[in-house]
């Protein structure tokens, strides 16, 4: 019967009669074949012997329903029709329905529905309130056991050959980024594993291409050990690098530039040498950064072709380049929210109009329009203008895009020295208060032996690039030991600074000063504290030479500063004198983590008695940035006296007066320190030694040195260390203190 039915199926040629598909003559006919039609004999899939064996035998004891005749189709339907109606519906409930409309009420349907006979079909649902949901209950319950991962480890074969042709490490590359050495060693499954496999199969066949190896195969497999269960796993990667390609030719698609030979010669690419891809994106980042300095700033490299030949295993290399016009600075404009204008732009320049291109000027002019502190964002852009500039060169506009930021600045310092006491400075500018960049500082400091206010224009870039110009008037009243101040001065000062953005190598300032100051000092002659009043005019001129590769916190080079300060004395007449001072340290770094530094400090007074010379124009040495060790000014000459304000107790008559050791400070002095610096991540120690004096003399003599020694913490920011530093005098003397603590941001020096 099968094979016939597959027969008629298989062969519709043979149909002789048709019928029309259910009747309706519409529909294409159905071939019908005659029925005394020869149909070819079909072997039997299976003989009926071998059916009869596949069925089972039926025990008929075990079930008498076996047995039993079947029920007709009539009786069937009657059967169900009866269960059914003896169904009542419930309270509220629809009644059943039998009729093939079911709820819709559409009695003429192309496809009836089937009769609705059970009763929870047409029940209403319960409120949402009532719905009870049942939890699932599984047929197995979950097991407690953990899931036990599966060890393996990896090895790499036929490698070696190639990683000695490199550079770099070829397996060292292959290990960083391998999903195998990622897993640790452990996977899920065997399935885990060879996913991983084919993953690092895939990088490997990438790293060998990368270093010129493009025909590299990488075949994998895991092999299981002699251990009970085949563990640990071993995942094997046989690599076979295959030819490793060469350049044979260079060709550069480009149009003539000058010099001639400008792209070839910085194209650091070579016939014969493997093709690397580090080496050939190198080679064309450098072509693209020269141009650009040569006087071609709207160049651009194009998509390089390497042709292989598998024959030879060499490689024809070109390289698209768009030159542009070769170009001189022209015009600067600027456009936005300006903090200033485009003349003040042309002052912060170092180009001038019609100079070769070169992109480092442009570079540098954007890092000086950022170190104004002005802008939220700034940009400096060439543009094409078209306009020629002689030698077949054309001009190229400077647009500079401003957003100018917020003008007013809050900031604030906090310190703390032994003998110095804490002191706490804050301020307010309004940078550009007067354009371009005229700023407006108000100043404070409150101290427990510093108090005082000042206000300072300053005017930045004034009339040349990097000048400042500054004006200050202040009131100070200083209390420390060697003197009571209180303190006013008028300065102009005109300088050449560096910044924590812009750090220049060679420095200077020169201006004048007017000081009045009433002071109170100890009067030898008298035995007693004496109050005078000093007026001084000085000039100020200072050179320095910096060679270091920080401000705040150098590792390597030096830095030399000289202070000369001529004064004059206008109390009783004009007394002339000179204040002078040089200052000197250097760093070096034998590792990334350890800084050996050492610091000179040298300084004189010509020309004045030291009593006729004001006790805060004197040198003094002792404190956080001196002599660390010893109290604040508290190296040098000193007088030694009962304090006059001590009340003996009533109880304790004969009770003596504390001594009070007075510095009366000097016209010479000499400074040295050392330290070692040790860094670990943001975190530091330091240790030092301190040497110093204090002389009356004019020129210091290096005698009776006094050494103080510590230890110190440092905590590395962003805008450099938080230093606390914890050290003791040697050979401590009477009145000196046996500690003392520092605390400031940067280093000591």
């Amino acid at each position: 019967m099968l094979a016939c039915a597959l027969a008629i199926v298989a062969n519709p040629a043979l149909a002789q009669d048709v019928e029309p598909r259910g009747g309706d003559p519409s529909e294409p006919p159905v071939p019908v074949p005659p029925a005394d039609a020869d149909l070819p004999e079909l072997d039997p899939v299976i003989t009926d012997e071998e059916f009869e064996d596949t069925i089972p035998e039926l025990d008929p004891s075990s079930d008498p329903e076996l047995d039993s005749p079947l029920e007709s189709i009539e009786e069937f339907e009657r059967r169900i029709a009866a269960e059914q109606a003896d169904g009542n519906p419930a309270a509220g409930q629809a009644p059943l329905r039998n009729d093939p409309a079911l709820a819709d009420g559409d009695t003429v349907e192309e496809i009836g529905d089937a009769p609705v006979r059970d009763a929870e079909l047409v029940a209403p649902l319960p409120p949402l309130e009532q719905f009870e949901v049942a939890p699932v209950e599984f047929a197995q319950e979950e097991s407690d056991e953990e899931i036990v991962e599966i060890a393996y480890s990896v090895q790499v074969n036929g490698l070696d050959a190639a990683d000695e042709q490199t550079d770099t490490s070829l397996r060292g590359q292959f290990e960083d980024l391998s999903a195998l050495e990622d897993g640790d060693g452990e996977a899920a499954n065997v399935a885990q594993v060879s996913a991983r496999l084919t993953e690092d199969s895939a990088l490997m066949q990438r790293i060998l291409a990368a270093e010129g190896w493009y025909e590299a195969r990488a075949t994998t497999r895991v092999d299981r050990s002699n251990e009970p269960g085949g563990q640990p796993l071993t995942a094997v990667i046989d690599v076979l690098p295959g030819p490793r390609y060469v350049f044979s030719d260079i060709v550069i698609d480009a149009p003539p530039t000058e010099p001639a030979n400008l792209i070839r010669d910085n194209l650091a690419l070579q016939v014969g040498e493997p093709i690397i891809a580090t080496r050939v994106q190198g080679a064309e980042a450098q072509v693209a950064v020269t141009l650009p300095q040569n006087g071609y700033p709207f160049a651009e490299i194009g998509q390089r072709d390497i042709l292989l030949d598998q024959e030879t295993g060499d490689g024809v290399y070109t390289l698209p380049v768009t030159t542009g016009p070769r170009s001189r600075f022209g015009e600067i404009r600027t456009t936005g929210n300006l903090a200033f204008d485009a003349e003040h732009v042309e002052v912060l320049a170092r180009f001038e109009r019609g100079e070769l291109y070169d992109s480092r000027m442009v570079d540098d002019l954007r890092q000086a329009l950022v170190a104004t502190g002005l802008f939220n964002t700034v940009s400096v852009l060439p543009e094409q203008s078209g306009e020629a500039a002689g030698d077949g060169t054309e001009y190229a506009s400077i647009l500079v895009e401003q957003d100018a930021g917020p003008p007013r600045t809050l900031a604030g310092s906090a310190g703390f020295g032994t003998g110095q006491g804490f002191r706490i400075e804050g301020s307010w500018t309004h940078r550009n208060l007067f354009p371009p960049e005229g700023a407006l500082i108000a100043r404070a400091v409150a101290g427990t032996q510093e108090q005082g206010a000042g206000l300072t224009f300053r005017r930045s870039n004034a009339g040349r690039r990097d000048r400042t110009f500054q004006a200050s008037a202040e009131a100070l009243h200083s209390n420390y030991d060697a003197y009571e101040a209180f303190t006013g001065r008028l300065s102009a000062l005109v300088s050449y600074d560096s910044t924590n953005i812009w750090q220049k190598p060679f420095t200077y300032a020169y201006g004048a000063q007017l000081i009045g100051t009433n002071e109170q000092d100890y009067d030898l002659a008298l035995g007693e504290l004496d109050r005078r009043t000093f007026f001084i005019g000085g000039l100020i001129g200072q050179v320095g030479i910096d060679r270091t590769d920080s401000l705040l916190n150098a590792r390597e080079g030096f830095r030399i500063t000289a202070l000369v300060e001529p004064e004059g004395s206008l109390e009783d007449g004009f007394t002339p004198y000179v204040r002078a001072r040089v200052d000197g340290s250097a760093y070096f770094s034998p590792t990334d983590a350890i800084t050996l530094a050492g610091r000179v400090r040298v300084g004189t007074i010509q020309g004045i008695d030291r009593f006729d010379l004001a006790p805060s124009r004197r040198f003094y040495s002792g404190g956080g940035g001196s002599v660390r060790g010893f109290g604040y000014q508290q190296l040098g000459p000193r007088v030694v006296y009962p304090d006059p304000d001590f009340e003996p107790d009533p109880d304790e008559p004969d009770e003596e007066a504390p001594l009070i050791y007075r510095p009366l400070g000097g016209r010479s002095l000499n400074e040295a320190a050392a330290e070692v610096r040790y860094r670990f991540g943001n975190f530091g120690v330091v240790g030092f030694v301190d040497v110093g004096q204090v002389y009356e003399n004019t020129v210091p003599d290096f005698s009776d040195l006094r050494f103080g020694a510590g230890v110190g913490g440092r905590y590395y920011t962003n805008f450099g260390p938080l230093r606390l530093d914890v050290a003791m005098p040697l050979d401590r003397r009477e009145g000196e203190s046996k500690f003392a603590v520092y605390v400031s941001i940067g280093q000591a020096f």
